[in-house]
This record gives structure tokens, C-alpha cells and sequence, in this order.
């Protein structure tokens, strides 16, 4: 069994290019989630006494975090550092220095800063994943194309860089049979009325406008098919790892769809946004890349040839 899937990781390294914008399109939707968090945020929301947790931040746990490296007091200044950081990250600039510092940051705030929802757990586990394969990219964007050969160097910076995306796969579909299994030891999961108290609780539940609107299902029968329905998406989502190359894309537009009713519906964007670069990573070939930011790309690289020439 090894032998074989020593042979299928070798034989696809050798035509397979993990370097290219489709990673890097998720590399920025979780920089960006990151960014647009604190910029829409005061630093105070994420560094506060909690429940048992009088530090903030809690550098006792997390020493190396980057909202360690100063006083407390000097927090807002850390911020506008991590927000210049992330920036640069978000926008693609040489991935094989930002990939540790892009690591640094979502590790920083998950663990010695309070966040609900989840989101910026995915992201440290993501971009921990994506350490090695950034390390191996020497571009000088990661919306480019990166030229390679068949090299003994160069199979081997691929097949590294193919088992950790494979590693980012089978981190995402442990995250979706959890969050589905785990739902099964609840009562109300299980008996279909759990989208009902979810949806009307008062701090992570729907608002007035669509709690009006989809109350006539969830005080009907209905409940019960919407409670389940979800459960059976990320049961089916965590499985796609096992299914057909050639059917990811429906996994990925699935996928895509259950985020995006989450982020509308319970004002998850963070969450979603970071989850949905998970399911780029999970299911979207790296070969076949997003040709608009190629183009942009090109474009930026013709006028800067010009401007030299000039």
C-alpha cells in the first residue's frame, strides 16, 4: 500500500505544479479574513479578561505570539504592525518569506486571543500546512506561474509540497466529520429542532429581519430536513477526500454554498471566507489556474519592463 502511494505521490509530482495562484488565492482570502478582522475590530475585543482567563493576552500559554513581543499598553501599536504584516501577505508578495511570518500571526491571535467561531483555529492549522510549500516557492508573487523542470531537485520540492497539500485535505475533512459527528452526541441534532435554538439564539442567531422571514420553517416540520441536511453535507464533505479527482468540483461548489449560507445567514464571514480557502486547497486542481489574476499579473509586469526600458 505505502508503495503504491509512494509511486502515485511521485508519478503526479512529476506533472502536477503546486505553485501557483490557485494556492495562492487561498493564502490571500485567510490573509485578508485576518486583516479586514482586525481592521474592522478594536485590539481590546480580541485581548479582554475571560472566564477563568484574568492575562490578556495570555502570554503565559503562548510566549512566542507576536502580541507578546511588547506591554500590554503597546497593543494598538502591535495591531497596526500585524495589519501592515498581513497586508503584504494578503497581496501575494514573495510567499517564501511570508509563509512562517503568515503562520506567526494565525497561531499568535488563536492562541492568546478570544475568537468564537472557529475561524482563526482553521487558519494557524492551514497555514502551518502551508509553511513548507511556501518555503519552496521562490516567486516572486504567488499569482504567477512558476516555470519548473523535472529536475531530481525540483520532483522532490514538488512531492513536499504535494504531501503537505494533501496533509491541508486531510486536515479539512477531519474538521468536517468532527463538526458532524460530534453534533450526533446532541440530542436536538439529532431529533432535527438544533437550526431552531441555533438560529434564535441571542448572540450568535439570525437577526429580526431574517428570523421573521425563516421563522414559518423553523417552527414547522421542516426543521427537521434543515437541521439534518446540514449534518449530511459535512458528512459528505469530510468523505470527498476519498472520492474521484473528477468530482471535487461539485464537493467544492457544495462546500462553497454551505459557507456562504452560514456567513449570510449567521454573520460568519471570517469563518467562512477562511473555510472556503480550505475547500480551494481541498478541491481545486492547482493546475488549472485563475487566468484573471495571471492577466493582472502580466499586465503589471509589462509596464514595469516599459518603465525600465524607458
Amino acid at each position: 500500500m505505502f508503495n503504491r502511494l509512494s509511486n502515485f505521490i511521485y508519478n503526479s509530482s512529476l506533472t502536477s505544479n503546486p505553485w501557483t495562484n490557485v494556492y495562492g488565492l487561498a493564502r490571500t482570502i485567510i490573509a485578508l479574513s485576518t486583516l479586514i478582522t482586525l481592521l474592522v475590530n478594536d485590539i481590546y475585543t480580541f485581548f479582554r479578561p475571560l472566564a477563568g482567563v484574568s492575562e490578556y493576552p495570555n502570554c503565559s500559554v503562548y510566549s512566542i505570539s507576536i502580541f507578546c513581543m511588547a506591554p500590554q499598553n503597546y497593543l494598538p501599536l502591535i495591531k497596526w504592525i500585524v495589519i501592515i504584516l498581513i497586508a503584504v501577505i494578503a497581496s501575494g508578495w514573495r510567499p517564501r518569506y511570508t509563509g512562517l511570518i503568515h503562520w506567526w500571526i494565525a497561531t499568535s491571535l488563536q492562541n492568546t486571543g478570544a475568537s468564537l467561531d472557529g475561524g482563526e483555529e482553521v487558519a494557524a492549522a492551514i497555514t502551518f500546512l502551508l509553511i513548507p510549500i511556501t518555503l519552496l516557492d521562490n516567486r516572486k508573487w504567488h499569482w504567477q506561474k512558476k516555470q519548473y523542470n523535472n529536475s531530481i531537485l525540483e520532483v522532490n520540492c514538488r512531492i513536499i509540497s504535494n504531501v503537505f497539500l494533501y496533509g491541508i485535505k486531510a486536515q479539512m475533512s477531519i474538521i468536517y466529520f468532527n463538526a458532524a459527528i460530534v453534533r450526533l452526541k446532541n440530542p436536538e441534532w439529532i431529533d432535527g429542532t438544533a437550526i431552531y435554538y441555533y438560529f434564535n439564539n441571542p448572540m450568535l442567531g439570525l437577526n429580526e429581519t431574517l428570523l421573521t422571514l425563516l421563522n414559518p420553517i423553523l417552527t414547522s416540520p421542516a426543521v427537521f430536513f434543515v437541521t439534518w441536511a446540514t449534518t449530511i453535507v459535512e458528512i459528505i464533505l469530510g468523505a470527498a477526500i476519498l472520492a474521484p479527482i473528477k468530482y471535487y468540483k461539485i464537493y467544492f461548489y457544495i462546500g462553497v454554498v454551505l459557507h456562504m449560507g452560514i456567513a449570510t445567514l449567521l454573520g460568519l464571514y471570517s469563518f467562512s471566507a477562511i473555510m472556503i480557502a480550505g475547500l480551494i486547497l481541498s478541491f481545486q486542481s492547482t493546475e488549472n489556474e485563475y487566468h484573471l489574476f495571471r492577466k493582472v499579473i502580466n499586465k503589471i509586469s509589462e509596464k514595469n519592463v516599459k518603465t525600465k526600458s524607458a
